[in-house]
């Protein structure tokens, strides 16, 4: 038996190739495929089964490509429907791969659809649970996302505390958990940067397992501190549910090399994005005017998704060189397919060639401490979490998930000092803020780790759970 992890740290998401006696089981996989099918048949295996834990909201799952390409058959758990062929599985139902069997375990909660799916070994012994966004480590799924109609998130959170207690909690502790996300996912609040645990580890340190921990109380924890979630979200969901194009016609579609004429007059002729994505550092030097930053350095696809929101929304590409096709895959995962082109030799073509070009203030952790001394306007970019826990005494916060319900609140006039905790978020920020006008946006290089190093006056350090 292999069972393989296939984690992608820019979407927190865990996918798993688990292969017996020749055949293979894929569980909630990335929109590129190949690389599960080369695995299989470096093994001389055949993917017999994908399996599917939900309908996912924060990426495009490779579900239907994947079935396209090997004939293998589509799995979800009951109730869930489909645009295309799928077994709708019934709870408790057993799928033998090889040797071992996969049982589903209907656990809804999280969706109403979800399942987890318990492995078990050659001998019949419970042996891994993949546990989706049912149970994370350290956390569990949140509850809000597929309200519908009469079900409010808290008959969710009622539904998910039934389901751990009922279907998860009653494994023995030595059952492997592999969830489909970690630290980072915005599918729950306070994921563990581990990524495999069992069951007896998640009963002792997972807030959601207390053993004496009432419905009631349960409901009121997981649902409480839940941030809104990005509106990309439901429209992920509806391509996972009725299917999407193959990632081999996106790459077709969309990796075309646009001259620097090329370019510009897609710009202006369009109502497309310049959406430049490489290093903070770089951006600030000299970037297209009007064009906003995501590094694809740091957590991309995901802010992405948060911040320009429309998945359809043309997109043109200013990318470090050779970066073109692993930028435009990483914007496929969250379902954003419509880039017309990128810049051919990167923001270096456009400077050559005496294009007007703008530039991002910056400015290190020192000089804004002489400046606060001036009274200085300070802007926290961070999560509301991070900014309770500790802050410059005179810092606003303004998270970036939320920038544009505070747009009113930055000035038109006179400097202003944008930060967050190591300068990758500060400078999307800045970026956006200076799109929209507000040229007077100072970003302050490395963020509130470098603040630590200087006697800016800052809040005491608070665990953030003690606030409630």
């Amino acid at each position: 038996m292999i069972i393989q992890q296939i984690y992608t740290g820019c979407l927190a998401q865990g996918a798993y190739y688990v292969e017996s006696n020749g055949e293979v089981a894929i569980i909630d996989p990335l929109r590129e495929v190949q690389d599960y099918i080369d695995t299989a048949n470096k093994n001389n295996a055949k993917i017999k089964y994908i399996f599917e834990t939900h309908f996912h909201a924060d990426f495009v799952s490779g579900h239907v490509t994947l079935a396209e390409k090997t004939g293998a058959k589509i799995v979800y758990g009951p109730t869930a429907k489909t645009n295309f062929d799928a077994i709708i599985a019934e709870d408790n139902q057993v799928f033998k791969v090889g040797d071992i069997t996969i049982t589903v375990l209907h656990t809804p909660g999280h969706t109403m659809e979800s399942s987890c799916f318990l492995l078990k070994d050659k001998n019949g012994k419970d042996y891994a649970l993949f546990s989706g966004d049912t149970l994370f480590l350290g956390d569990v799924g949140r509850p809000d996302l597929a309200q519908k109609g009469d079900i409010t998130e808290k008959d969710l959170a009622g539904f998910l505390y039934e389901s751990l207690r009922n279907k998860v909690m009653t494994l023995a502790d030595d059952v492997i958990v592999y969830p489909a996300h970690g630290a980072g996912s915005a599918c729950g609040k306070n994921l563990s940067k581990e990524t495999v645990g069992t069951i007896g580890n998640q009963k002792e340190t997972n807030y959601a397992l207390r053993v004496n921990m009432t419905k009631e109380e349960f409901i009121k924890e997981v649902t409480d501190g839940l941030l809104p979630p990005p509106a990309y979200f439901p429209l992920n969901v509806k391509l996972n549910k009725e299917g999407y194009k193959s990632i081999d016609d996106v790459l077709k579609n969309s990796a075309k090399p646009l001259s620097v004429k090329e370019f510009e007059l897609l710009a202006n002729e369009t109502e497309a994005i310049v959406l430049d994505v490489r290093h903070q550092t770089e951006f600030v030097k000299g970037f297209i005017p009007q064009s906003i930053f995501i590094g694809i350095d740091g957590g991309f696809a995901p802010w992405v998704g948060a911040l320009i929101k429309d998945i359809n929304q043309p997109i043109l590409l200013v990318t470090p060189a050779g970066k073109e096709e692993d930028t435009i895959t990483r914007l496929s995962r969250v379902g954003f397919d419509n880039v017309i082109g990128y810049l051919e030799g990167s923001f270096d073509s456009w400077r050559k060639t005496g294009k007007e070009f703008d530039t991002l203030k910056s400015v290190s952790a020192e000089v804004l401490e002489e400046k606060i001394k001036e009274n200085a306007l300070v802007f926290d970019a961070r999560k509301p979490g991070e900014y309770a826990s500790e802050h410059i005494v005179v810092a606003k916060n303004t998270p970036l998930d939320f920038l544009n319900e505070h747009i009113s609140e930055f000035p038109k006039k006179g400097d202003f000092y944008v930060h967050c905790a190591g300068g990758y978020r500060s400078v999307i920020a800045s970026s956006i803020l200076k799109a929209r006008g507000y040229h007077n946006v100072i970003d302050v290089a490395g963020g509130y780790a470098a603040v630590r190093n200087t006697n800016i006056e800052r809040t005491a350090a608070v665990c953030p759970s003690t606030l409630k």
